[in-house]
C-alpha cells in the first residue's frame, strides 16, 4: 500500500484513481451488455406525475414583505404569478408512450401545453387529469402553462432521446 501511495502521491489520489478504474470497467461491462442485444429497441410506456406548484403568488404577500412591491402596479411581477412544474424535465426515448398525471392542488387554473406536439391539457383548480402521447422524433420539447398570468415563468421540457439501437 505504501508503495502505491508513493507511486501516485497521496492516499486520496490513489482512492480517486481506483474509483475511476472501477467505474470505467463497470461502464464498459454495462455498455457491452447494452450493445450485445440483437433485438431492436422496443418502445416502453413511461409514467410521470407533474404537479403545478406555487413559487411566488399573490397569497404570499403577507409572509414575504417584498412581494407587496413586486406585485404592485409597475412592480416586477405586476399582473403575474410565479408557478412552476415539478418535475420540470422528463426524459424518454423516441417511440415511448408517455403517460402523465397532471396535478393542480391550487385554485388557479393552469394548462400543460406543448406547442410543438399540439398538446394542450387544461388543469382545473384542485384537480388531477391524465394525458398520454407518443413522441416519435428525438429533440427537446418545451411545455408551458398558457395562462397569460403565469407566463413566462411556468415551463419545463420533455427530452426525447434517440431510441437505442442494437449492434
Amino acid at each position: 500500500m505504501r508503495n502505491l501511495v508513493k507511486s501516485f502521491g497521496t492516499l486520496p489520489t490513489l482512492i480517486a484513481l481506483l474509483v475511476l478504474v472501477v467505474g470505467c470497467s463497470a461502464s464498459v461491462g454495462a455498455e457491452t451488455l447494452t450493445h450485445s442485444a440483437s433485438a431492436p429497441y422496443q418502445p416502453e410506456t413511461r409514467t410521470f406525475t407533474i404537479t403545478a406548484v406555487p413559487l411566488l403568488v399573490h397569497e404570499q404577500q403577507a409572509t414575504m414583505d417584498y412581494l407587496k412591491t413586486d406585485f404592485a402596479k409597475g412592480g416586477i411581477l405586476d399582473g403575474k404569478e410565479v408557478y412552476g412544474f415539478s418535475p420540470s424535465s422528463i426524459t424518454v426515448y423516441a417511440g415511448d408512450t408517455v403517460n402523465l398525471t397532471l396535478v393542480n392542488p391550487e385554485d388557479d387554473a393552469h394548462t400543460f401545453t406543448v406547442p410543438d406536439l399540439n398538446i394542450n391539457v387544461v388543469m382545473k383548480g384542485q384537480s388531477s387529469t391524465k394525458t398520454s402521447f407518443v413522441v416519435s422524433k428525438p429533440g427537446i420539447y418545451q411545455f408551458v402553462c398558457a395562462e397569460a398570468e403565469h407566463a413566462p415563468y411556468m415551463w419545463g421540457q420533455i427530452v426525447v432521446l434517440p431510441a437505442p439501437s442494437a449492434q
